[in-house]
């Protein structure tokens, strides 16, 4: 086991738990490359894009592209559609051999992309029913001029000197997607999915109170990039009574940027779930909004890096353990808001009574987390 497993966790695996990896992956995808979205109204999305900090790569009447500043292909794909609904997650491929690869051992076919997007996807479908693409080959957008970060005084490092503070209150210029949380009934199985076919490993495992000798129910998962560090986690997946999105998170510059641009969303009228903190797991500084179709999305700056010698860590599920510092936990990052209490008891009764991974038991200890 490796000697930097400490550095981010408390509590080692043990014998015979889960490895966080797979032994013998089909492909190792590099980054994950957007999330598309269906939206009714694409004006009411771009005020809000453009609000929280994107720019706008492509606009027609039925279709949205948001971007970072960084290079390379758009961050978000929206189309138009009668109601609003999270239609999947792409993943870039290091090349397109990759892809025919992945395609070849998952018996899939390939397609050429939109020549707004240009490049070569696979399909596929994880076991939660969640549509993946895994791509390569894709336009490469130029960079754009990144948000100036601010010049501290930390400390006895005295580096602004002779020169004021005065972070200007703006959008946070996103510079690129870094992750999706997801929801899942089938949790281990959908977990092994996105091991086994894209080799990602996992970071950081959490249980719920008192089960651990049942397993995981979420794990922070990262590309295998072998010595190049990436980030903490380009995906989340957590077991519950839904196959939905939960949220996806876009980093900006630093912490000024981060609350700056919250102070520009709130004046303008829109809603944070919860925020300003730091995270436990990723470390991440975040900032949690909604936007106008009720989607959860995240600025966050200052996150993890991690080579593949980090083997995962193991914590308890607890709303306390969700963050380091910054505001309570909010009952709407949490889903249990009562202006959602009648949909998420429907989404409960419904799952318990299909055969999944989402029993009695795990409802019992999930129950328990927003008091733990």
């Amino acid at each position: 086991m490796s000697t930097l497993h400490d550095l981010h966790s408390e509590h080692p695996s043990r014998r015979g738990e889960h490895p966080g990896r797979a032994r013998n992956p089909l492909i190792k995808v590099a980054d994950i490359a957007w999330l598309e979205f269906e939206k009714p109204d694409l004006t009411l999305t771009e005020a809000f894009a453009r609000a929280f900090g994107f720019q706008v790569a492509l606009r027609t009447p039925h279709e949205l592209h948001l971007r970072g500043t960084d290079p390379g292909g758009p961050c978000v794909i929206l189309r138009r559609a009668p109601r609003s609904r999270f239609v999947g997650t792409a993943f870039r491929a290091h090349d397109e051999t990759d892809v025919l690869r992945l395609a070849a051992k998952a018996g899939a076919p390939t397609r050429a992309l939109p020549e707004s997007i240009g490049g070569l996807s696979v399909d596929l479908v994880d076991p939660s029913g969640i549509p993946v693409h895994v791509v390569a080959g894709v336009d490469r957008l130029p960079a754009l001029p990144q948000q100036a970060s601010q010049v501290f005084n930390i400390g006895s490092e005295r580096t602004r000197v002779n020169a004021t503070q005065r972070p200007p209150r703006v959008p946070a210029r996103i510079q690129r997607l870094g992750h999706v949380v997801l929801q899942s009934t089938t949790y281990r199985a959908t977990l092994d999915w996105y091991l086994e076919h894209l080799g990602m490993i996992v970071s950081d495992f959490l249980y719920l109170p008192g089960q651990r000798d049942r397993g995981p129910t979420m794990s922070f998962i990262r590309c295998d990039r072998g010595t190049t560090p990436t980030d903490h986690h380009t995906l989340a997946l957590a077991l519950g009574p839904g196959n939905r999105y939960v949220h996806s998170a876009y980093q900006v510059t630093d912490l000024d940027a981060l609350a700056a641009g919250g102070e520009y969303l709130a004046e303008r009228g829109y809603r944070r779930s919860w925020g300003i903190g730091r995270h436990i797991q990723g470390s991440q500084l975040f900032d949690y909004w909604r936007d106008p179709d009720g989607f959860l999305v995240e600025h966050f700056a200052d996150g993890d890096l991690f080579d593949n010698t980090v083997e995962p860590g193991w914590a308890p599920f607890a709303a306390s353990g969700l963050s380091q510092w910054g505001p309570p936990v909010s009952k709407d990052f949490l889903g249990v808001d009562p202006k959602s209490a009648r949909a998420e008891a429907i989404s409960i009764l419904s799952a318990l009574r299909q055969r999944n991974e989402f029993d009695v038991r795990r409802l019992i200890g999930l129950l328990k987390v927003p008091t733990s």
